[in-house]
């Protein structure tokens, strides 16, 4: 699961005030995206290094990337019918991202939904913490990773080249994986028909959105001034998509978050907080309340700005993977009207 405590020191101080105080996590917007990638996100071609074959449609693959200077773990699920070129789902996990294999695999259940489906599915490993951006200074922990240019420079051309992508891509995560994926999707929007995300907080500006994105950072040891500056730079502006509602018309939308009761599946999911499963629970309804409050405010900005998008916040669900997985369904039934 994604680690439930990575705001229990901030909830009370910033996220549980701000609730209570009724400030708005929904900077006003809609200015008009500017969607040039600076020269820093421009890299030669990635390479395909070792690649593992799970099942015949279930690869693990090894990519050569210039942009972060290594190799890079990525799964892909194949499509059912591979006689012609097909669109590609990019998944992004959430801050507690696993090193070898995506969490989409290992706890998702992403290859027993996506069996039936004849849609690529690429999900890379290793980005906990970094929120799949371009870091802009050297970080002590995490280094100075190059998500921004990887997933949208570098991946989609080896996935178009070497598993039959068609350059039709839709994007999607969970909690930092979900605010990343509307990132992504408003710095590039030609790339991308379609954005959806599970209990994520998409605006990154503001004190509590700031405090929120900083709080996940520093879960790893890592420092946020090291990713987009000193608080109010003009770096955090530039990765909120609320500021780039523009961007994100016309495109499929999908927006999900419990609103924080717990119920069965927080009786039955694995205990992965030193908390014990009461505290896990405590902890992940708290988080998940805070992701629907965000989640809610920015479904509502875009709405106002006649910007289409689906939403669904269940009454019961906390901040956990089995919530997640449960609403694969509902975000893929609105991600593949793009593809």
């Amino acid at each position: 699961m994604e680690s439930v405590t990575t705001f229990r020191r901030i909830l009370i101080s910033v996220t549980a005030v701000a609730c209570a105080l009724g400030i708005s996590t929904v900077p006003a917007a809609d200015a008009a995206p500017s969607n040039s990638i600076p020269p820093s996100t421009r890299s030669t071609a990635a390479t395909l290094g070792a690649v593992t074959a799970i099942t015949p449609r279930h690869l693990r693959i090894t990519v050569n990337s210039p942009a972060m200077r290594g190799p890079v773990q990525v799964s892909i699920l194949l499509p059912r019918d591979t006689s012609r070129p097909r669109a590609s789902l990019y998944l992004l996990d959430g801050a507690g991202a696993g090193k070898g294999e995506s969490d989409w695999v290992s706890k998702g259940h992403a290859v027993d939904f996506f069996d039936d489906k004849n849609v690529t599915v690429v999900m890379p490993a290793g980005g906990a913490g970094t929120y799949y951006t371009n870091w802009r200074k050297r970080d002590r922990v995490l280094g100075a990773p190059q998500w921004e240019t990887f997933l949208t420079a570098e991946l989609p051309a080896l996935i178009d080249n070497h598993y039959g992508g068609n350059g039709i891509n839709a994007i999607g995560g969970i909690s930092m994986g979900g605010q990343a994926a509307f990132i992504l999707a408003s710095r590039h929007p030609t790339l991308y028909t379609a954005v959806g995300s599970l209990s994520g907080c998409p605006p990154t500006t503001g004190p509590v959105n700031e405090a929120f994105v900083r709080g996940t950072v520093a879960k790893e040891g890592a420092d946020a001034t090291n990713m987009w500056g000193p608080p109010g730079a003009a770096a955090w502006s530039d990765h909120d998509p609320a500021t780039r509602l523009n961007a994100l018309r016309d495109k499929y939308l999908y927006i999900s978050a419990g609103q924080g009761t717990p119920g069965p599946r927080d009786q039955t999911a694995p205990i992965d907080s030193p908390l014990g499963r009461s505290g896990q629970i405590l902890a992940g309804s708290a988080l998940e309340g805070a992701a629907y409050r965000c989640s809610a405010e920015f479904a509502a900005s875009l709405r106002k700005h006649n910007v289409g998008v689906t939403v669904d916040f269940p009454v019961v669900g906390t901040h956990n993977w089995p919530y997640w997985a449960a609403r694969l369904p509902g975000m893929w039934q609105t991600l593949s009207r793009g593809l």
